[in-house]
């Protein structure tokens, strides 16, 4: 079925996404998200998204190219507000605390939320002073201090092995692949709790993407992830809940398992099945 085709049917066919709670026995909720909207401009490009974030758990975004996925990625950090003719409405918290209130303090906002981009972007320094850079901006040091926190993010994203010998070489040196597992070492030095990654594969061969993955694997728990996918097969794969987006609109919300399975919603099985996207 074309896209166009779709466009008469109601986008949630009845089903609330706001309705999805938090699993029984799970850890909480990271970041609450609220009748938020957002506009370019006079364009809108969010409506109404509403959504809980678990706490310690991997959330997939997925959905067609310009439905909205990293423009609320980047909504969850501000990085949105480095745009001109930026509007929001609505609320984001961690904790309670609503990130765009008017006191906010966006740099400390920035410090919770770790970013990981679609390409590699290692600074043109050592693979060491990458990982200690978020440490060094924050005033830090005292050397062990950095030197322990250096080498448990490189362990935390398993590149330790591959570079500990190689710590002091121009991080550009690295593969493609060790390059983005040295950008989440450097997003987790400087302890978020939430990690954000924009399609932090796509740049990537399949090795380097199964490595991705089971990093991600091995980082359920540690921290909260939220990421940004076109591969529905790795939403599949790595994330514990997805949210399905359409046109700036949350579709669908709730656990992988299920969306995948038995999607509420006759969009979201349109979309998994790939009848349009």
């Amino acid at each position: 079925m074309a896209e166009a085709a779709l466009k008469d049917r109601p986008a949630t066919d009845g089903f609330d996404p706001t309705s999805y709670h938090v699993r029984e026995g799970g850890r909480g909720t990271a970041v609450e998200i609220r009748d938020f909207s957002l506009w370019y401009g006079t364009k809108q490009a969010l409506f109404d998204v509403g959504m809980s974030i678990e706490a310690g758990l991997v959330t997939a975004l997925i959905g067609p190219s310009g439905c909205g996925k990293s423009t609320l990625l980047r909504c969850l950090n501000r990085m949105n507000d480095l745009i001109d003719g930026i509007r929001i409405e609505g609320r984001i918290a961690i904790e309670g605390q609503d990130i765009y209130a008017p006191a906010a303090d966006v740099i400390a906002i920035r410090k919770r939320m770790g970013m990981v981009f679609q390409k590699p972007n290692p600074f043109p320094m050592s693979i060491f002073e990458n990982v200690a850079y978020p440490l060094r901006v924050d005033g830090i040091r005292d050397k062990v201090l950095i030197q322990e926190t250096v080498e448990r993010s490189l362990r935390g994203a398993a590149l330790w092995e591959e570079v500990k010998d190689r710590l002091n070489e121009n991080a550009l040196g690295l593969s493609g692949g060790q390059q983005q597992r040295l950008c989440i070492a450097r997003a987790i030095a400087g302890s978020p709790e939430v990690l954000l990654m924009d399609e932090p594969c796509s740049a990537l061969d399949p090795i380097a993407t199964a490595k991705i993955e089971e990093l991600m694997d091995e980082l359920r728990g540690q921290f909260t992830i939220v990421i940004v996918t076109h591969n529905m097969q790795q939403a599949a794969r790595v994330s514990d809940n997805t949210a399905f987006m359409y046109l700036g609109r949350l579709i669908e919300y709730g656990e992988t398992e299920v969306m995948f399975t038995k999607p509420k919603v006759a969009r979201t099985q349109d979309y998994i099945t790939g009848r349009f996207g």
